[in-house]
Parts: structure tokens; C-alpha cells; sequence
């Protein structure tokens, strides 16, 4: 363990101890300095652990002495940032255990996607996957736009890393279109991904164009830090093009800036793909010394990406050409190491990628060896492989083609159920004379207050106000002159609703009547629709949609389509 490691060990001991004796000193000159200025100075001197976690601790003894639980958790996800891999789960769950204090959604559900990320970073991504499944049951009861979108970005990394590109296309592009006016960093994040997700379903000129415009916005925004990782995946991408020359020449250039980030991931993938532009280029021994990189890695931080394995197939054949049989067994052991490691890490990765030794031809490949006997023919062995995993995906399909039939039909039945109530209500309330309840006066309004109140709700109605986007109880309240408070309460009593189930009521309602008195709205687009309903996107009239009525806009046109024939 380096010194940097045993001084931050060190200061985690005392600021422990110190919840129970205040022995940790921090300087009388840091004690009344902002969060701000503390926080700035630990970014300033962010490669310099050492130096930035005298202000981490200053910051996190502040926010103790202040029992603010949201610096206490940034206090720990500073040291967090500023320790070793194997320490940061420490400062992780150190976030969850004060955020479960505060009782607050956001800090938990950010809490327990840090500790994701850092298991991410360690590749354990198991763990990384139940702690963002976690953080989002916590998140999703929010409206924090950005941790929402947070979420969306690492639950697509790992998508990427077990093969599921096209669903991490699609987490990325949404995650690109919020933070891209909003979060410079994030941004630039999730343009590398999803140019590296591009690069994997084969799109190289769609890579290419993406890593393009990564190094222009980084150089727009002024963080210039991420322009080595743009290079690096055009690198990469080259390599793919088969322009191994300058694959070769723009990973070597990104690879130092890389590796000063201790981003020893990227490393081993930059090591992995020089090594492989050099094979192709027929100059394998210059592709050997950046395998060996890739094993160096895969030794001492136990990382390895699926597609990385490959360098220890290739050279288990090299050393088969130069009869190394020692070297040969070393690199089979390695490769049983790696397919250990990634079918424990993700049940999904073994079947997504193509092997040339599985399990078991391997050991049966080490005894050959170690035996010196000829070889077995293994195609047998591979035909009933294969047999077998051909019927296992026939019957996976058959099964979920029978679960999305049985949900399609369960809703199809749900769907018919409530458009019979909704027909048979409406038959009934147009028989039905109409009669004016009078309900108990609302407390802690006068009457005449609510009597204006509710004279102002039936104008709202009677002139569809509500077709306005964008109506909360703040923006009503002021419409109509009073406070949120009481347009929360007349609400309440006298429609037993809240602010959206009221305005989006209304216009389900008033869309509904136009669809079956006029004729052309049956035609319209759903966007149309959600348009002439005063809806601000598609999806929020769908769903409200739905939610008011139990079946979706289109099934309820059908029907009356059907009804017209």
C-alpha cells in the first residue's frame, strides 16, 4: 500500500473516532470557510490526494458540526473520489447510512447510485446493477431531472458492457438530450458511450461522426480532459475500419492522459487494440508486449471487458506456432481466469460472446498438453454444445411469446371491461337528470371565500382554461388571485382530486367528446391529440390517458371506429 493510501486509511480512522471524541484537528484557517470555497479547492488539487483531503475533512467536519446531512453525504463523496478503488465502498455506504437519516429520496437514491458506480468501477457488475436498481426505486419518487437522467447513464453502461447496445443507444440519446444544455460533463460522458455503443453495432461512420463532435463541444466547453477519450475511441473505431496504422497512432497518443486519470479500464482496451491493429498488420511480435499490458492489468485489478479475452486466445495460438508449451498452459490458465470472472460478474455475458475455447475444452486442452498426447476432435462436443443452446433459445422464445401473448390479451380484456363501464356511465349520466350536491362547508376557508373560488373553477372549466400548458397549483393559485393553499383544499373537497388529476381530468374529458362528436379527430396522430388536449408531450397524454380511462387512446378509437362501420 502506497503512502497516499496509508494517509487517507489514517484520516478515515480519526474522523471515525472522532463521532464519538473531536480529536481530529482541522485548521483554524479552514473552520469558517464555505463549502464553496472548500469544495473548489479539492477539485483544484484533485491529483493531489494528499493535499485536496486536508479540505475534504475540513469540509466534512463542517458539515458534521452543522448536522447538515446533505454536505455530510458531499463529504464523503469527496473522500470517496480522492481514495483507492478498494476503498471507496467504504465512503459509499458511509453516504447511505446519513442519507437513510435525513429521510430524503434524493440523498438515498444518490447515495446508493454512488455506491453502483463505484462497484462499476470495479467491474463487480452485479453489485453495480442492484444498487442502481435500488437507487432508482428511490429516485423515481423525485423530480430531480438530473438524477434521474444519472441513473439512465449508468444502468446504459452497464447495457453496454453485457452487449445490449441498442438499449444503451437509447438510454444515452436521452440522457445527451438533458444534459446537453445543462450538465457539460455528463454530456460529454454520454457522447463517448453511445459513439462506443455505435462502434459495437458497426456504425463506424456514425462513431466516428460522434467521437468528431465530442472533441469539438469538449474543446467548446473547456474540458479539454475529455478529448483523449474521443481519440482513444476513434482509435478504436479505425481499428474496426481496418486503418490499423492510425488505430495504432491515435490510442498511443490518448493512452497517457488516460492513464494519469488511473482509468486503468480504458488502459487495458486502448493496450488490447494496439496489440490487435499490430496482429492484423501481420507484425505479431509488436503485438505481443500490449497483450501482456492487458495481462498485467487483468492481474492486478481483476478488470477485464468481454471482447478483451481474445488476447489470451491469441496468444495461446502464437505460443502454439513457437511449441511454448509452458507459455501456452500460463495463457489457457488466464483465459479460464477471465471466463471465471465474467460469467460470475454477469450471467448474460457467457452467451452474448463467441468463444473459441469454452470450460471445458479448455481443462481438456491443459491435460492434452501436460500429457503430450494427440489431439481430440472436439466437433462432437461442439455440435451438442450448440444443439443445446439452439433448443434452449426455441424454448425461450416459445415461452415468451406465450407471456407476451397472455399479457396482450389480459390487457385487450381489462381494455373492453372499462370501455363498456365508460359507455354504460355515460348512457346513464345522459338519462340521469342532473342535480347539485351540496357538500359540507370547507373548513378554514369562509364561505364566501370558497363561494368565489368555486365561481372561479367553473369559468376555468366553462372557458377551458385548462387547455393552457403547464398548469400547476402554483400557476393556478395565481390566476386565480389567492394562495396555493386554499386551491389545494377546494380541490380536495369539492372535486376529491389534486391539481393534476383535475387539469389532465378535464382534458381527457374534452378530448374524449371531440373524438366521438367529430369525425376527423379519429384520425389524428396521437402528438395531434395531445396537442389540441393542452398536453405538453405525447407520453403525458397517453399516460393520463389511460389512468383516467383504464384503456389506451387508440383502443378507444377503434371501438368507436368499429361502432361507426
Amino acid at each position: 500500500m502506497n503512502r497516499k493510501n496509508l494517509l487517507l486509511l489514517f484520516l478515515l480512522f480519526l474522523s471515525s473516532a472522532s463521532a464519538q471524541k473531536n480529536n481530529l484537528k482541522i485548521p483554524d484557517s479552514l473552520k469558517k470557510k464555505s463549502y464553496e470555497y472548500l469544495d473548489d479547492k479539492i477539485y483544484d488539487l484533485r491529483k493531489d490526494s494528499v493535499s485536496a483531503s486536508v479540505y475534504a475533512y475540513a469540509f466534512l467536519h463542517k458539515a458534521k458540526s452543522e448536522q447538515n446531512w446533505k454536505e455530510i453525504i458531499n463529504g464523503y463523496q469527496n473522500l470517496l473520489h480522492l481514495s483507492q478503488q478498494n476503498m471507496r465502498i467504504i465512503y459509499a455506504d458511509s453516504m447511505i447510512y446519513t442519507a437513510k437519516k435525513s429521510n430524503d429520496n434524493e440523498l438515498i437514491g444518490s447515495s446508493y447510485l454512488t455506491k453502483g458506480i463505484v462497484y462499476y468501477g470495479q467491474r463487480i457488475q452485479d453489485q453495480a446493477m442492484d444498487n442502481y436498481l435500488i437507487a432508482n426505486s428511490y429516485i423515481s419518487k423525485t423530480t430531480n431531472q438530473y438524477l434521474i437522467h444519472k441513473v439512465k447513464y449508468s444502468i446504459a453502461q452497464t447495457k453496454f458492457y453485457i452487449g445490449f447496445y441498442d438499449e444503451a443507444v437509447s438510454l444515452l440519446q436521452e440522457c445527451i438530450a438533458y444534459y446537453k444544455d445543462q450538465h457539460a460533463r455528463p454530456y460529454l460522458n454520454s457522447l463517448h458511450s453511445l459513439g462506443l455503443c455505435y462502434n459495437k453495432l458497426g456504425n463506424y461512420g456514425r462513431c466516428s461522426e460522434i467521437n468528431k463532435l465530442g472533441i469539438s463541444e469538449s474543446k467548446r466547453l473547456q474540458i479539454e480532459e475529455m478529448i483523449p477519450y474521443f481519440i482513444h475511441s476513434e482509435g478504436i473505431n479505425e481499428y474496426f475500419k481496418k486503418n490499423f496504422g492510425t488505430s495504432i497512432k491515435n490510442i498511443a497518443s490518448s493512452i497517457e492522459a488516460i492513464k494519469e486519470n488511473n482509468d486503468s479500464a480504458n488502459e487495458e482496451v486502448g493496450y488490447f487494440y494496439i496489440g490487435k491493429s499490430y496482429w492484423s498488420l501481420h507484425q505479431k511480435e509488436k503485438a505481443l508486449p500490449y497483450f501482456q499490458l492487458v495481462d498485467k492489468i487483468f492481474n492486478e485489478r481483476k478488470i477485464l471487458r468481454p471482447d478483451l479475452r481474445q488476447a489470451f486466445e491469441l496468444m495461446i495460438s502464437y505460443y502454439k506456432t513457437k511449441k511454448d508449451l509452458h507459455k501456452q498452459l500460463y495463457y489457457i490458465d488466464q483465459l479460464l481466469k477471465a471466463d471465471t470472472l465474467l460469467t460470475e460478474t454477469n450471467k448474460y455475458i457467457v452467451g452474448k460472446i463467441h468463444k473459441q475455447y469454452d470450460t471445458r475444452e479448455l481443462l481438456l486442452e491443459k491435460e492434452r498438453i501436460k500429457m503430450e498426447n494427440e489431439k481430440m476432435t472436439a466437433e462432437l462436443l461442439w455440435e451438442k454444445y450448440y444443439d443445446w443452446i439452439f433448443a434452449g433459445i426455441i424454448l425461450l422464445m416459445f415461452i415468451a411469446i406465450l407471456a407476451v401473448t397472455y399479457h396482450y390479451q389480459k390487457i385487450r380484456k381489462e381494455y373492453k371491461k372499462n370501455y363498456q363501464l365508460h359507455i354504460e356511465e355515460q348512457q346513464t349520466n345522459k338519462n340521469k337528470p342532473k342535480t347539485k350536491t351540496e357538500k359540507v362547508p370547507i373548513q378554514n376557508i369562509n364561505s364566501e371565500t370558497a363561494a368565489v373560488l368555486l365561481k372561479q373553477f367553473e369559468n376555468f372549466e366553462r372557458d377551458k382554461k385548462f387547455l393552457e400548458k403547464d398548469w400547476n397549483l402554483s400557476s393556478l393559485s395565481s390566476a386565480f388571485n389567492t394562495n396555493p393553499k386554499y386551491v389545494s383544499n377546494i380541490l380536495e373537497h369539492y372535486r376529491s382530486k389534486g391539481i393534476n388529476e383535475y387539469i389532465n381530468g378535464l382534458r381527457i374529458d374534452y378530448i374524449i367528446n371531440l373524438i366521438q362528436t367529430e369525425s376527423r379527430f379519429k384520425h389524428y396522430t396521437y402528438e395531434a391529440l395531445a396537442k389540441e388536449a393542452g398536453f405538453s408531450t405525447t407520453e403525458r397524454f397517453k399516460k393520463a390517458f389511460l389512468s383516467k380511462m383504464g384503456f389506451s387512446p387508440s383502443y378507444f378509437i377503434a371501438q368507436l371506429k368499429k361502432e361507426n362501420v
